[in-house]
């Protein structure tokens, strides 16, 4: 796992990211609404949370899939944050920015052959020097991903889920990125097939120093990928920490309650395990009223000055 360094400048800096959408002429759903995290060269953050809770929206949001509402979003350097990108900006994010799909049947162009696909992102940004040095490279990430330079000529729907997720993942690193986004990336697989994936993932990261941001709702397998965790709920950070302060140490009741309902692999335990529920409202509970408290200078929970006092003494059994 990667030691966060203060002293290091990070390589994605998100401040007070909003995503609104307008739904109807009177109601605009806010699906994304002020968060700030950042994620240092290197590292994994996991974004874990129930579904519609804004966590891939973030990744979209961030990669300029959509444009955000507002907010402040530096991404090594550059200010892609803005209405408008410049060319210079919009150029140097879409070569150092991937995105990892949930579905890598829907993202595949299934008209194309997989080397088409893989070098599309080269082609566009021309490099390549040659059409021999475009096919090295193509079957160079084939080869990390473990498919072989015979399978570069078939079409996508020849290949097995597993299969096409590995083309999503060359598809992202033959652009050498710095940051990519794994929107889901396992969720859509076999259990079986979810382990060798994160394993790809993380022998690739330490090859070639990507940095992840790691977006799931499977807190175990983010837990076993994750430098650090943000945990996310109805468009709000409630909580962040390092991965060991996230699951011996967790404050906010919408973390315990993702970490009760995991299932545990000794029948005996998992039958006495008791899964906590968790509602905002019933509780009482308003994230916009709430401010960041930091237990440590990695460990965060937004409360107010009441709900940490009382979650604070609450105590929680793993």
């Amino acid at each position: 796992m990667t030691q966060v360094n203060s002293e290091v400048q990070p390589l994605l800096h998100v401040e007070n990211l909003k995503q609104y959408f307008k739904i109807t002429r009177t109601y605009t759903t806010k699906a994304v609404d002020g968060i700030s995290f950042d994620i240092y060269p290197g590292e994994t953050y996991g974004l874990v949370g129930e579904s519609g809770s804004g966590k891939s929206t973030t990744g979209r949001a961030i990669i300029r899939l959509y444009t955000p509402t507002d907010g402040t979003i530096i991404f090594d350097g550059h200010d892609i944050g803005k209405k408008k990108l410049a060319k210079e900006d919009e150029a140097y994010l879409r070569q150092n920015m991937q995105m990892i799909f949930q579905d890598p049947m829907a993202c595949l162009n299934p008209r194309k052959k997989v080397k088409e696909i893989i070098a599309q992102g080269l082609m566009i940004h021309h490099m390549y020097t040659s059409k021999k040095d475009l096919d090295d490279q193509v079957y160079a990430i084939l080869d990390k991903v473990g498919l072989s330079r015979e399978q570069a000529t078939r079409y996508p729907q020849q290949f097995s889920g597993g299969q096409r997720q590995r083309i999503g993942i060359a598809r992202a690193l033959i652009m050498n990125p710095k940051l990519v986004i794994a929107d889901e990336a396992i969720s859509a697989l076999d259990v079986s097939i979810q382990a060798q994936v994160v394993n790809l993932m993380k022998d690739l990261q330490d090859e070639m120093g990507i940095t992840y941001l790691f977006i799931a709702h499977d807190l175990s397998m983010v837990k076993y990928i994750s430098d650090r965790i943000g945990v996310m709920h109805l468009g709000y950070i409630v909580e962040t920490g390092t991965t060991d302060e996230i699951f011996t140490n967790p404050i906010h009741p919408y973390t315990r309650s993702l970490l009760s309902a995991i299932p545990h692999p000794n029948p005996v335990v998992e039958k006495k395990r008791v899964a906590l529920t968790y509602d905002k409202n019933k509780e009482g509970v308003d994230y916009s009223a709430g401010v960041l408290h930091q237990l440590t200078p990695t460990h965060s929970v937004l409360a107010t000055e009441e709900e940490f006092a009382k979650w604070a003494s609450e105590k929680f059994e793993v």
